[in-house]
């Protein structure tokens, strides 16, 4: 959740509709799923009260085009939700043909329910809190929220008990705003930097859809988005119980 000041914000990353198509192109035979990732979105939504969701890219799954398996399981969640509220994509990059699928269905236009705004790939603010997918640098606006919300990463640590066994967790991580690489990137590129405040915090969501493989921050793994690990300064791991794990890089 997210309160941006101007409502309650449900805000998911990393949703990749249709995965199971392009797994079992890769020898991975799995059943469709959709129906429980739209249940469970629809169930946090009914939980938390929120009067809008925001969704931080990769909504889909298919760099191109969607299939038709995608395409429907995106028609059938574009509909649950827009029955309910507004929504908000901030496109990542497997959402290439996303704006001329929602435009194509229909759901740009209210009509008697509620919109999905696709948003530019640099993101969008809603009142003090800024959202980016994260395969690509910030506009300016939302730099200068007091919260900045990415994903793209899927970050995932490996943890180990006293006995050997290990597991892999998806976890959130959170730290403040470093804003040198953005101010760097802002010069180089000849426009004004963005005035970002020494209290702003940023957030790394995980992957919404467990499916997916991820970063694996505490053990050196590359980040994929332009900005980090730079941009985020004295970031620490989360579980999605929100059990604190401490600093990623020691965990």
């Amino acid at each position: 959740m997210a309160d941006t000041g101007e409502g309650r914000t449900l805000v998911l990353a990393d949703y990749h509709a249709g995965l199971e198509v392009a797994l079992r192109r890769d020898g991975v035979e799995l059943g469709n799923r959709s129906d429980e990732r739209r249940e469970a979105v629809l169930r946090l939504l009914a939980g938390t009260g929120a009067d809008r969701v925001v969704l931080l890219g990769d909504v889909a799954n298919a760099i191109g085009d969607p299939g038709e398996t995608e395409r429907r399981e995106l028609d059938e969640l574009f509909a649950a939700l827009t029955e309910r509220v507004p929504v908000t994509v901030t496109p990542g990059n497997h959402d290439g043909g996303l704006a001329a699928l929602v435009a194509d269905l229909g759901y740009d236009d209210p009509g008697a329910g509620h919109a999905v705004t696709v948003t530019d790939t640099a993101g969008t603010r809603l009142g003090a809190v800024g959202f980016v997918h994260g395969h690509t640098w910030p506009a300016r606006d939302v730099l200068e929220a007091g919260i900045v919300c990415t994903a793209h990463e899927h970050p995932v640590v490996r943890l180990e008990d006293e006995v050997g066994g290990r597991r892999v967790e998806r976890v959130w991580l959170r730290g403040g705003l470093a804003p040198a690489p953005f101010v760097a990137h802002a010069e180089g590129e000849g426009v004004e930097p963005p005035a970002t405040g020494d209290r702003a915090d940023l957030v790394v969501f995980p992957a919404f859809n467990d499916l997916t493989g991820g970063t694996w921050i505490n053990e050196g793994q590359p980040f994929l988005s332009p900005f980090l690990p730079e941009g985020l300064a004295n970031g620490e791991a989360y579980l999605l119980d929100g059990t604190r794990l401490g600093n990623y890089r020691s965990v």
